[in-house]
């Protein structure tokens, strides 16, 4: 046996493989489909800072994720390897929105389905999530919930904000109350017949209200 023979086997020839043409048209659909998961992504972003890093991580996730079922379809041998090594990998990036990460398993579902060579089931159940997603991402602007939060010198000028705050919006719920030397501090949910906030203005102007704040809230943070 010579030294040619020991590394020629058909374990590497069947690595080697593939099918060019195969994997330009598979990422070339990995990458129209991850841009169309980019594109909806922007226009259905209702956080405080939007983030192009996690936008173009969609488009990559789509496209390295079509490259390993390629590369994992093409032998039996090579998936076994891939599965212990990305076994050991840990991702330790924070989600700050609860929808991203239902892009982040879009993109990689349709790399999967793409590297599997299901391509019209990527493109049309990629069409069909997309479009559910644009229609109910703003459907309700308006319905939003605020945080409002008050300052009053005395309990007069608390019932008078009240019952103005009451009669301008759609919904109100005080969450809390705090009462010190300074005097009564008010935090209340609200939901606004409209995107109107001038009632604010009207707010401020109530003899022994000091200080008024309105910032929108989505259950993890203000902004």
């Amino acid at each position: 046996m010579t030294f040619n023979d020991i590394f020629k086997s058909g374990f590497l020839e069947n690595i080697t493989e593939f099918s060019a043409v195969d994997t330009l048209i598979g990422m070339l659909f990995a990458l129209v489909i991850g841009l169309f998961v980019f594109m909806v992504y922007k226009k259905t972003f209702n956080g405080v800072m939007y983030s192009s890093g996690f936008s173009l991580t969609l488009v990559g996730l789509a496209l390295v994720t079509t490259l390993i079922i390629m590369a994992v379809t093409s032998n039996v041998v090579l998936s076994l390897g891939m599965v212990g090594a990305l076994s050991i990998v840990r991702f330790r990036a924070a989600i700050k929105e609860p929808m991203e990460i239902v892009y982040l398993f879009w993109a990689i579902a349709a790399g999967i389905v793409i590297g599997a060579g299901m391509i019209p089931l990527a493109v049309i159940g990629s069409a069909i999530i997309g479009v559910v997603l644009i229609l109910f991402a703003n459907r309700k602007v308006h319905e939003n919930p605020y945080i409002l939060i008050m300052n009053c010198t005395d309990e007069g000028a608390e019932e008078t904000a009240l019952n103005l705050t009451e009669k301008a919006v759609e919904r109100f719920v005080v969450k809390s109350k705090t009462v010190n030397a300074g005097g009564i501090e008010l935090t209340a949910e609200i939901r606004m017949k409209d995107a109107e906030t001038s009632f604010v203005n009207r707010l401020g102007d109530i003899d022994g209200v000091s200080d008024v704040t309105l910032v929108s809230y989505n259950g993890e943070y203000m902004s």
